[in-house]
């Protein structure tokens, strides 16, 4: 009698684990939070080009560059490199990553280290700005939309959450998506 009971308790406690609760939470999300439930996927044309929540590798100097990634833009094993301050590997790969962005003056930290999930697809106002001027010389760009683009910066920017949480922060996808939109908008005449 009690391995009946045992028996019969596993069936039910996997039912409301493993099917029940699932299917309610699921079909909660769908109905609350699509967007986010269906992988948060950026359309441009109707055709996918990514996720809002996963990072993906930028490597044209027309572009905003992401933060560096752990697990190379994978989101099957993301993970951070659980490389301390002290370690001698991280040390070399941050001087590795000053060598790819030059003497263009302070570069921001989150240029030079990986996130936690290797897969932040987020970036501070201060990586945007920092890499402005390989934008602009890469796409040839003049004055107005310089203006224009800070503009857009200023307006992408998602700031603290409640305003202590958090940091300032603009998503690297959208960026590049709003890069290509200046970029077939007309150059005004003098």
């Amino acid at each position: 009698m009690p391995l009946l009971r045992a028996l019969l308790l596993f069936l039910i406690l996997t039912f409301i684990t493993g099917f029940a609760y699932p299917l309610i939470v699921t079909a909660i999300a769908q109905v609350i939070w699509p967007f986010q439930a269906n992988g948060s996927i950026v359309l441009n044309n109707d055709r996918p080009v990514g996720s809002k929540l996963i990072a993906q590798p930028f490597k044209s100097n027309n572009y905003f560059w992401p933060r560096p990634s752990a697990v190379e833009y994978n989101p099957l094993p993301s993970g951070a490199s659980n490389l301390g301050p002290t370690s001698r590997q991280l040390l070399e790969n941050v001087q590795a990553r000053k060598k790819i962005y030059g003497d263009g003056g302070q570069i921001p930290d989150d240029l030079l280290t990986a996130s936690g999930s290797g897969l932040d697809p987020h970036i501070t106002p201060q990586a945007a700005q920092f890499q402005l001027p390989r934008i602009l010389k890469a796409r040839n760009w003049d004055e107005d939309r310089l203006d224009m683009l800070q503009d857009k910066l200023n307006e992408m920017t998602h700031h603290r959450t409640l305003t202590i949480m958090g940091k300032p922060h603009l998503n690297v996808l959208e960026l590049n998506l709003m890069l290509d939109q200046i970029e077939q908008q007309p150059r005004q005449s003098p």
